[in-house]
């Protein structure tokens, strides 16, 4: 059993966690990220196996307020038409199904920048100075916080818990708020988890970090569970053991794990050996789900169908 890390979370929030703790090492939870609102990717899957994944995966992209529509490349406008109403899609999925919904937040950088202004090659955006009191990049971090609150709570109002993931690879510095290093993003992470939580009061949030760098790490008081995301450069079977001792070493042992992303899935067969406490994983949408680019079909057949797999139907 373990405690959420807000004392006023509600009951399913703290269900699911209890959830997810009691899974971890016993079986794992499959998870498929759809970031259109078709999801094609469930389909796909229910198609070859006649099941569906357990946790769904949903994007925010389309939402964040401040995309530069007449700087952005055709790519850029494509992903953010085909991401709108997602937020609807997955509060209708949650309830009508016994899933876990899971956020992911491409967030298109608070002020400045074009096309796909999550990506710091394409912004200005210095994270850095939204640590500073009165900067303009506070005030419109802070503004963007407050918009994205206000769909987090639809669910909150629908009882429904959601796995939140807010500033994931921070590892990295491909976005904008990993471009200053780790530590900025832990600070930028618990600036978000103290104002939805104290100000905002949004208690159905089960916070998710996703970095396993040691100097990056928000401190177990403001993380639920810990997670990381694997791309390997080719196939190989594996059930990310090793990346698991990884995520431990840098964050904690006190906490929940989970695949965050992977663009090939674990295999089933080594995790039910190794029993690693994997909680879930969650297989990236498009190309790493559809066709056999990444994940052949007979692999999917053979998580969906393994015992130590827990689907939605």
């Amino acid at each position: 059993m373990q405690n959420t890390v807000n004392i006023n979370a509600t009951e399913k929030a703290k269900e699911l966690l209890n959830y997810l703790s009691d899974t971890a090492g016993k079986h794992i939870i499959t998870g498929q990220h759809t970031q259109t609102n078709p999801m094609e990717e469930i389909d796909y899957i229910e198609k070859i196996t006649g099941k569906q994944p357990k946790l769904r995966g949903f994007e925010l992209l389309a939402y964040s307020p401040n995309i530069n529509y007449n700087d952005a490349d055709e790519p850029c406008l494509t992903e953010v038409y085909e991401n709108r109403g997602t937020v609807d899609t997955a509060l209708k999925w949650a309830k009508e199904n016994d899933g876990i919904v899971t956020f992911s937040f491409h967030w298109f950088s608070p002020v400045g920048g074009h096309d796909k202004s999550f990506y710091a090659v394409n912004t200005d955006f210095d994270a850095t100075r939204v640590l500073i009191e009165n900067t303009p990049e506070r005030k419109a971090f802070f503004h963007d916080m407050d918009v994205i609150a206000e769909y987090l709570k639809k669910f909150q109002e629908a009882d429904i818990p959601v796995l939140w993931r807010p500033f994931h690879e921070s590892y990295g510095d491909w976005f904008w708020w990993g471009a200053k290093g780790p530590e900025t993003a832990r600070e930028l992470y618990k600036l978000m988890y103290d104002y939805y939580t104290n100000v905002h009061k949004i208690n159905n949030l089960l916070w998710v970090w996703n970095s396993p760098i040691k100097e990056g790490y928000p401190g177990d008081e403001y993380v639920d569970i810990i997670s990381t995301d694997i791309y390997l450069p080719e196939y190989s079977a594996t059930d990310y053991h090793e990346n698991y001792e990884n995520l431990i070493a840098g964050t904690t042992n006190n906490k929940v794990a989970a695949l965050a992303e992977v663009g090939y899935m674990p295999d089933i067969d080594m995790l039910e050996k190794s029993h690693t406490p994997w909680a879930y994983y969650m297989t990236w949408s498009k190309e790493f789900c559809i066709g056999e680019q990444y994940n052949h079909t007979d692999k999917v057949r053979k998580m969906y169908n393994s015992d130590y797999a827990i689907t939605l139907i």
